[in-house]
């Protein structure tokens, strides 16, 4: 990625507006939450999603929680049954991330599920973040502000010293209030689980099903239940090929060859492929640089033998 003058703005309502515009272009912004900084972009844009990515230089594509203004903007995304709406109307505002089942036709776009059945919510109560969800009228994803691998955010200058020239704005809060990422807990059947300890203690004991549910966990991904050979130039007989770039394919992650497009595209072309009556799938090579590294990544994975 091309390096971007970096600017940091005090937390009022110019910063507000200024974030709320990249926002609506499509770029992403660094805004302080009560946990840690966040690096936000716009949840229902695959591309604006996947700088998220290619700033942080996320090595997989792991799902990414969704902040929401609101209950009922929840609500329109993630499936709120009687548990998750208890927890919602006691903890939210604040440091909770409930896991839900993904509503059909959600407005999210598939690289924030990481291509996985359900979808990561939060409410925050960091005035900067709630203030930038009304401006925008979006949901947005938000991981942690900082390069992938290093230590989590808590000032405007600790995202400075991570990003600066990935991305075109942090907004500066000062510093968070708990500088812990939030508690994740899954409401997808059953009892609650707990996914990821953090700030709010629901007396539940950590839990897990050793597949990948939210972020933080174990690095393994939503993989189609069909062989899936890689760098391929032409199908074979039995193979419904994804192109890219001067490889058309049956259908395409981007035929300019723009590896944004293509990160956008990832999980939304592999389940078109799943649906098809060929029981293979082929995908044309994917050169590996920049945010092509974590496509090849998350390739690599799901072609793995018994996956």
């Amino acid at each position: 990625m091309s390096a971007q003058n970096t600017r940091v703005l005090p937390y009022g309502p110019e910063a507000i507006a200024e974030a709320a515009r990249l926002i609506g272009e499509g770029q992403i912004v660094a805004v302080p939450t009560e946990t840690v900084y966040g690096l936000a972009a716009d949840a229902t844009n695959g591309e604006a999603v996947a700088r998220i990515y290619e700033a942080k230089g996320r090595p997989s594509f792991n799902p990414l929680i969704v902040h929401v203004k609101d209950i009922g903007q929840a609500r329109g995304i993630g499936r709120m049954e009687d548990a998750a709406e208890a927890l919602a109307r006691r903890y939210w505002p604040g440091p909770l991330t409930l896991v839900l089942p993904l509503l059909d036709g959600a407005p999210v776009a598939a690289l924030v599920t990481a291509g996985l059945p359900t979808i990561a919510l939060r409410m925050p109560a960091h005035p900067a973040m709630r203030d930038l969800l009304e401006a925008v009228g979006r949901p947005l994803a938000a991981p942690s502000a900082n390069a992938s691998g290093a230590i989590s955010p808590t000032r405007a200058d600790h995202v400075l010293s991570s990003l600066s020239g990935r991305i075109p704005l942090i907004l500066d809060g000062g510093p968070t209030e708990h500088g812990l990422e939030s508690t994740i807990v899954a409401l997808t059947g059953g009892a609650p689980r707990l996914l990821r300890p953090g700030p709010i203690d629901l007396g539940l004991a950590p839990s897990g099903s050793g597949a990948i549910e939210a972020p933080g966990q174990l690095e393994r991904h939503y993989a189609p239940a069909r062989p899936l050979r890689l760098n391929a130039l032409e199908a074979q007989v039995d193979e419904w090929l994804i192109g890219f770039g001067a490889v058309p394919g049956d259908s395409t992650l981007s035929a300019s060859g723009d590896l944004i497009e293509a990160a956008a595209k990832l999980f939304e072309m592999l389940h078109e492929a799943g649906r098809q009556d060929r029981p293979r799938i082929a995908v044309a090579p994917i050169p590996d640089q920049g945010i092509g590294a974590a496509i090849n990544d998350r390739l690599s994975r799901a072609a793995a033998p018994g996956r």
